[in-house]
C-alpha cells in the first residue's frame, strides 16, 4: 500500500509502498477514506511534542471501512463505515476500570512506544519497521487498529467529514459538553478559530449559550465562526480581544483556549466574569510553563486542562454523526482544501501559517 512516511522532525514526507501485516487478535483492518490533518500530526512534525519515535506514519483524524478482521472482534463487521480514535482502550488497566477509557495506560505507553495495544508494530518498509502514531497511522490506504479505537457509523454518513468527527469535532465539541458542561444561558469567548475552535464555537451554540464571542486574527476563520455559532467576534490584530470581551459582554462564564499559547491563556483568564473559568483546549509545548495573574483567585476563578473533549468513544461518535446527518452539526464548511498523498508537505505549510480550518487527505 501506500503511505506517508515521516523520518524525522522537519523532515518532508516521503510517500513510499509500505507493508502492513494483517490484524491480530481484536484488531481490525481498516481501508482509509479520509484523514483530517491536525495540530497534533504539526506538533509531531515540527518536534514541539514528543508524540512518536521516527521514522512514522503520521495521521489520525481518520474515517474509512472495516476489511478484515482478527480474532476475537466481536463489535465490527467487515463493510462497517467507521471512524478511527487516538483513543483506544485495553478495558483492563485502573483508567479504564475508573470509566476514564480515554486515559487508558496500556494506549498511552502504546503511543509513546509507536505500536499497537499489544506492543508490536504492523508497519515496515523494505523489511525496516515502521512506527504507528497514536495508534492509528492514517496517512496511508490502510490501517490496523484495535477494535476499541474504531466506532461504527451510519452508512448513509459522509466519510470525509466523519473523519472530522474523530478529533477536531470529538474534541471541540465535546470541551463544550463535556468537560465544562456550559449551561443554557452563558456567556462563552473562544480564542482560536481552526479546526478545534469553531468546534467549540458551534458546541456551545448546541449547548444553548446567549452570548459566543469568537477571537481569532484571520477574517476568514471569524466568517465561518459566525456561520457555527459565533454572535459576536474580534480581530485580535485589530483590538485587545480582552476589552473587547468586556466591552461586549462584560465578561465571560466560560473561556476556551484553543491554540495552546500562553499569551492566550492569560487573556482567557483575564476576561472571565466572577466565577468564571479557562477551558485550556489547546496543546501547549512539550515543557512549556503559564503564568497568570493569582488576584483573580478571589474572584473564585479557575482554570481547567482538556483531553480529547472528555469524551467517550462509543457514546459520542454516533450522537456527533446523528447531529450532522440531523442539519445540527455543520461540518462541509471545516474543510478548506482535498489533498493526496502528495500534497502533504503543502498542506502542513498552510496550517503552520493558520490559513483555513482542515485540509483532508482522501483516497479515492
Amino acid at each position: 500500500m501506500n503511505a506517508a512516511v515521516l523520518t524525522g522532525p522537519g523532515k518532508p514526507f516521503e510517500v513510499h509502498e509500505v507493508d502492513l501485516a494483517p490484524p491480530g487478535p481484536g484488531e481490525v483492518l481498516v481501508k482509509v477514506a479520509a484523514s483530517g490533518l491536525c495540530a497534533s500530526d504539526l506538533n509531531a512534525i515540527d518536534g514541539k511534542r514528543t508524540l512518536v519515535p521516527f521514522p512514522a506514519v503520521l495521521g489520525h483524524e481518520a474515517a474509512g471501512t472495516v476489511v478484515e478482521t482478527g480474532p476475537g472482534v466481536t463489535r465490527l463487521r467487515p463493510g462497517d463505515p467507521v471512524v478511527l480514535s487516538i483513543v483506544p482502550s485495553c478495558g483492563g488497566c485502573a483508567s479504564c476500570a475508573r470509566g476514564r477509557p480515554n486515559y487508558c495506560t496500556t494506549a498511552a505507553a502504546a503511543m509513546d512506544a509507536g505500536t499497537l495495544l499489544d506492543g508490536t508494530r504492523r508497519l515496515s518498509l523494505n523489511g525496516q519497521r515502521l512506527n504507528h502514531f497514536l495508534g492509528v497511522s492514517s496517512f496511508a490506504e490502510y490501517a490496523v487498529v484495535p477494535e476499541s479505537g474504531a466506532v461504527a457509523v451510519a452508512k448513509d454518513m459522509p466519510l470525509d467529514r466523519a473523519a472530522l468527527v474523530s478529533c477536531a469535532v470529538l474534541t471541540g465539541v465535546g470541551a463544550v459538553l463535556n468537560t465544562a458542561k456550559v449551561p443554557a444561558g452563558a456567556r462563552v469567548a473562544v480564542f482560536g478559530c481552526g479546526g478545534v475552535g469553531l468546534n467549540i464555537v458551534q458546541g456551545a451554540r448546541i449547548a444553548g449559550a446567549e452570548r459566543i464571542v469568537a477571537v481569532d486574527v484571520t477574517a476568514g476563520k471569524l466568517a465561518v465562526a459566525t456561520r457555527f455559532g459565533a454572535t459576536d467576534v474580534v480581530d485580535a490584530r485589530q483590538s485587545d480581544p480582552v476589552q473587547a470581551i468586556r466591552d461586549l459582554v462584560g465578561g465571560v462564564d466560560h473561556a476556551f483556549e484553543a491554540l495552546g499559547r500562553e499569551e492566550t491563556i492569560r487573556q482567557a483568564w483575564r476576561s472571565l466574569d466572577v466565577g468564571g473559568e479557562v477551558i485550556v483546549v489547546g496543546l501547549m509545548r512539550h515543557g512549556a510553563t503559564l503564568t497568570i495573574d493569582a488576584d483573580p483567585l478571589v474572584n473564585e476563578q479557575g482554570i481547567r486542562g482538556c483531553y480529547f473533549g472528555s469524551s467517550v468513544l462509543q457514546r459520542d461518535v454516533p450522537a456527533l454523526v446523528d447531529r450532522y446527518l440531523a442539519g445540527d452539526l455543520l461540518l462541509d464548511d471545516l474543510i478548506s482544501q482535498r489533498i493526496g498523498l502528495d500534497g502533504l508537505d503543502g498542506a502542513f505549510d498552510r496550517l503552520r501559517a493558520g490559513e483555513g480550518a482542515r485540509n483532508v487527505l482522501v483516497f479515492e
